[in-house]
């Protein structure tokens, strides 16, 4: 009776075992690679997911430089950290094909100042920093102009550079820095343009910006921030789902408290922006 007991428990307990070992091999993991990861959507989504049988690891990055090639070498699934334009730099440069396979916001840029209230106060010569990525430079450009501060050349593209100031009237000076610098350097400078995502993390609201960029704009299209991935794996239904679990109402409504109402959730079609990116891609290709 003993021994037909034991080996019973013993059954069980191996079955059990088995069963715990099925359900950890059925399990996928995703990482993905961040900018910023102390927000708590991302709390939310690696809990939604995880009832999926999906588990989550963030990879934080300190420098926009760094996820796309991590993805492409294989070091991470996914990324989520730039827009369509950024990336459309980077495949360009590199002769890479990462794919978008979800949205998730449009972060606005703006301007912002510690030693000035308004546009008018910016003083002659002050100091600007910009962004020192291709895209957020041309982006921020397009904002100073929109203030009146500069004007660019006609016909710029989406990627100006300050070669591509006609007037300064009040001959600015502009100093490039790492995008995660912007607001760091903001006791130094008359204003800085800072990404609404990156404003967040240092507790700076968007409606502190002397000027920003318009979301709903037409022209806001190659900023929308993107899931992205290396091309072959655009159709893998993990990824899918995360993108999808993004856009989940309570999981928006916390992307967008977490960013002081920054951030703006977009649900764009995965062929849109598909098509955005091979556009954007093309014009830089062709000196557009």
């Amino acid at each position: 009776m003993r021994k037909a007991a034991f080996l019973t428990g013993a059954l069980t307990l191996l079955l059990v075992a088995c069963g715990e070992s099925q359900a950890s091999e059925d399990r996928i993991e995703v990482s993905i690679g961040v900018t910023g990861a102390d927000g708590q959507f991302w709390n939310l989504i690696s809990d939604r997911a995880a009832e999926e049988g999906i588990d989550i690891e963030l990879i934080e990055f300190a420098d926009y430089a760094l996820p796309n090639t991590a993805l492409v070498n294989g070091e991470i699934d996914l990324n989520s950290f730039q827009h369509l334009a950024f990336l459309s730099q980077y495949n360009a440069e590199y002769d890479e094909t990462i794919t978008p396979i979800g949205s998730t916001v449009i972060a606005p840029l703006g301007l912002y100042s510690t030693n000035h209230e308004s546009i008018e106060d910016i003083p002659d010569g002050g100091e600007i920093a910009l962004p020192n990525d291709p895209a957020n430079t041309g982006r921020g450009l397009k904002v100073l102009e929109s203030a009146g501060l500069i004007t660019l050349r006609e016909d710029v593209g989406l990627y100006p550079t300050v070669d591509d100031i006609e007037e300064n009237p009040k001959n600015l000076e502009f100093v490039l820095v790492v995008a995660q610098q912007t607001p760091r350097v903001l006791p130094d400078v008359a204003g800085s343009i800072i990404n609404s995502g990156i404003a967040t993390q240092a507790d700076i609201f968007l409606d502190e910006a002397l000027v920003h960029d318009d979301p709903y704009s037409d022209e806001a299209a190659p900023y929308i921030n993107v899931f992205a991935t290396r091309a072959e794996e655009k159709d893998n239904e993990a990824y899918h789902t995360i993108a999808q679990i993004y856009q989940e109402e309570d999981i928006a409504q916390a992307v967008v408290d977490d960013s002081n109402g920054g951030n703006i959730v977009v649900d764009i079609p995965q062929e849109d922006l598909q098509q955005t990116l091979d556009e954007l891609v093309q014009n830089l290709k062709e000196g557009q």
